[in-house]
């Protein structure tokens, strides 16, 4: 973890020096599938290259070909990597206990040699290149769909900071790819407008209230205004056609250095279209990097795992 805060720290004084203009367009159109790699596991863990990047695919042993699998895409910060992700969201036990194929890519290099994702105007696309990152995973899921036996009403996202937007880009672009998400310290388009999801989305926004790189009540990033948490989920909501009223149930103990449960739950279910539904996770007192307990990758595994798109 001291690793992972040090690159946090080091995104920050990144993103405060960075001058380049950012630009992405909520138009973008996915390319074809990548060629199929040869070399991904039958079961086990093996990081490949599909479409000039690194993928690492973890396969459980009970991965059956003659049962569709769900499939969890995890996506990392910017200056961080699929490696240092999963170290921090663990989420390989999962994967065996609960049976999804699991898989970690690799953002882009930009000029500075931190890898990102080009998630929205705000974030992260710092200089150049400036991929067509919604495209690139969009591939990545169908070529994985061509490898795996993939339940396609169970395909999902979790990512943090700049992934978490990298995931809230991919329930706007490709809402029929994409059953649920999870995002951890991440936002929106701050222009509603620019995410048309073209069916319902299943999120679960996670935001620390004292996050010190991605504020909770909303701003900045480099002169590009990205939306609150509170805008975030109200966004959200409204894609999905929920009733604004929410429930409040249990809270969580979710980080290992904030006294009791920290985490207040919210569930939005009321209204919302297709089965979909809105979960509100705020960890009081969080910074932007949560210590997270063992019990974080179960919980956020099961609001994946629980989300199934309808039969269309």
């Amino acid at each position: 973890m001291a690793r992972h805060e040090w690159r946090v720290a080091r995104a920050v004084a990144a993103t405060a020096a960075a001058m380049a203009a950012l630009a992405c367009s909520s138009t973008d159109r996915p390319g074809p599938s990548p060629a199929l790699p040869s070399a991904l596991p039958s079961s086990g863990t093996a990081t490949v290259e599909v479409a000039g990047r690194p993928v690492t695919v973890h396969v459980p042993e009970s991965y059956d070909p003659a049962r569709p699998a769900p499939l969890v895409v995890a996506l990392h910060g910017y200056t961080s990597d699929a490696a240092e992700l999963e170290g921090y969201l663990r989420l390989t036990p999962e994967s065996d206990r609960r049976g999804f194929v699991y898989a970690y890519p690799d953002g882009s290099a930009d000029d500075r040699g931190e890898r990102y994702w080009n998630a929205t105007d705000a974030c992260c696309a710092f200089g150049s290149p400036q991929p067509d990152d919604s495209g690139y995973l969009s591939g990545l899921i169908s070529t994985i769909q061509a490898t795996y036996r993939i339940d396609r009403a169970r395909v999902y996202l979790i990512g943090h900071s700049n992934g978490a937007f990298m995931a809230f880009r991919m329930a706007c672009d490709h809402a029929d790819q994409v059953t649920a998400i999870v995002a951890l310290n991440g936002a929106s388009w701050n222009d509603a407008t620019r995410c048309r999801p073209s069916v319902p989305v299943s999120v679960l926004a996670i935001h620390s209230s004292a996050d010190e790189t991605v504020a909770f009540e909303g701003g900045q990033i480099n002169g590009v205004a990205y939306p609150s948490a509170a805008t975030t989920v109200s966004q959200w909501l409204s894609y999905d056609r929920c009733v604004p009223a929410g429930r409040d149930t249990a809270p969580l103990d979710l980080v290992t250095d904030l006294p009791g449960s920290e985490t207040a739950v919210r569930s939005y279910d009321q209204g919302c279209a297709g089965g979909s539904a809105v979960r509100e996770w705020t960890i009081g007192g969080g910074t932007h990097v949560p210590q997270l307990t063992p019990g974080f990758a179960p919980a956020v595994t099961d609001f994946l795992l629980s989300r199934v798109k309808p039969a269309r």
